[in-house]
């Protein structure tokens, strides 16, 4: 138990910790040159009392650190920088922790605002931080090579030094199905070569081989070098830990050694001339948008009856469960088919209860392209908290409930049909029920 005499030295060093005026400034200086760093980095560096960096950082400033304490910490230091940035403040230094690039976008921002908030440190208190913005990597290496980022896009880490390997791969499989234009960072170091080879080989699944890839090593410095190639040759490249990867998307092109992303303005203008194509209007979503696009489905469903829900989501490169909401939307059915989204599962038990004994199910399940089809009894179908249970034939099949993100109903004249999709959109499994 703590005396009396401890307590109050604790609270002393407390009150003159608290007393304490330091700042820290986490400073994203870019590519490194002065041209491209900005004025507020500038100003905040020769105001600093002390900057804290890895040594490779450090050097790219070594002509504003004249008069400066100056702290150098290895690669793999991090959370030291972190801690020692705070100590210095807390002695009421003003401190530059620099990083290149943007320190919030893999930088040292994130962790030293964990260290601090860890050691009780709140934005109330006398040390004050403030996040100084740079040119990332990925937009430097795009201006560079052209305009690969004009539509939407992702960055991914591969380093999987503190990301576990199947994260990073999820990430990747979800950024190539969306078709964003990707900037891959810490593609391949010494130690991790697979990585880069891994990434490719999901990518390729999705993606044209065809599909180009700009490669940039060390953007607006000194040893600066770009490599153009496409994404079924991207890991045969020459590609290391300064190196940022841009891979492009379904639409992204090559031309006069130039790697474009177009914005779009092609969907609504003709020939990018000013004159709008026929059923568009100028400052209004495209028919394609969210505001008319289910009426797209509805009209292409009606059109083509004979389509099932999955050939119409193909047409449109988009899930079953889009095509039920732009159904759901419709006030009377459609085809002679009405859709609407049940609440959850516990909806559909209370539906499955309510269903006479006598009438026959239709049990459909749809794995990879594979689709089993039997019929079940009522009783045969059990939900409990964590499964749905079907025994088909003493065939068991069990869905887990948190597998289950929407579940679906259609109504005709002849049947009603569930429909379980997962939170990509895809289905799971269907359930009928014929009527007599």
């Amino acid at each position: 138990m703590q005396s009396n005499t401890q307590k109050s030295i604790k609270t002393t060093a407390e009150a003159s910790a608290s007393s304490v005026s330091g700042k820290i400034y986490l400073v994203g200086f870019g590519p490194g040159s002065r041209e491209h760093m900005t004025q507020r980095a500038l100003d905040v560096i020769n105001k600093a009392d002390v900057v804290i960096g890895y040594s490779t950082y450090i050097r790219l400033v070594k002509d504003l650190l004249d008069d400066k304490q100056v702290i150098r910490k290895g690669m793999t230091e991090e959370i030291d920088r972190c801690i020692e940035a705070y100590d210095q403040a807390k002695q009421g230094k003003v401190v530059a922790l620099v990083s290149s690039g943007d320190i919030g976008i893999y930088g040292m921002a994130g962790p030293t605002y964990e260290v601090l908030l860890q050691s009780g440190w709140t934005p109330d208190s006398s040390i004050q931080v403030e996040v100084v913005p740079g040119t990332t990597a990925l937009s430097a290496c795009a201006a560079l090579v052209g305009a690969p980022l004009t539509h939407d896009f992702c960055s991914i880490s591969l380093s999987d030094l503190l990301t576990p390997w199947p994260v990073i791969a999820r990430r990747i499989e979800s950024a190539a199905k969306g078709d964003f234009v990707i900037a891959l960072y810490n593609p391949k170091s010494g130690r991790r070569t697979g990585q880069i080879v891994e990434a490719q080989k999901i990518l390729l699944r999705y993606r044209s081989a065809q599909t180009p890839v700009a490669i940039v090593k060390s953007a607006y410095r000194h040893k600066q070098n770009i490599q153009y190639t496409t994404l079924d040759k991207m890991s045969e490249c020459d590609i290391g830990m300064l190196s940022t990867v841009l891979i492009g998307n379904s639409s992204t092109f090559m031309q006069e050694q130039l790697m474009i992303t177009p914005r779009g303005y092609a969907n609504k203008y003709k020939d990018l001339t000013g004159e709008i194509h026929e059923g568009e209007k100028a400052g209004r979503s495209l028919n394609m948008g969210l505001a008319s696009w289910y009426n797209c489905v509805i009209e292409y469903a009606r059109q083509h009856p004979e389509h099932s829900f999955a050939e119409i989501a193909d047409y449109f490169n988009t899930t079953e469960a889009s095509v039920f909401s732009a159904w759901q939307q419709e006030s009377g059915p459609v085809n002679g088919m009405a859709v609407r989204q049940l609440t959850d599962i516990t909806e559909f038990e209370h539906i499955l209860n309510n269903i006479e004994e006598n009438q026959p199910f239709i049990l459909k399940i749809s794995y990879r392209g594979v689709e089993l089809k039997a019929r079940l009894n009522k009783s045969s179908c059990v939900i409990t908290p964590d499964v749905i249970a079907l025994n088909v034939n003493n065939l068991d099949v069990e869905i887990e409930r948190n597998r289950v993100e929407h579940v679906w109903e259609m109504v005709s004249d002849s049947k009603t049909q569930w429909v379980f999709s997962d939170f990509e959109g895809n289905r799971l499994m269907s359930i009928e029920v014929h009527r007599q």
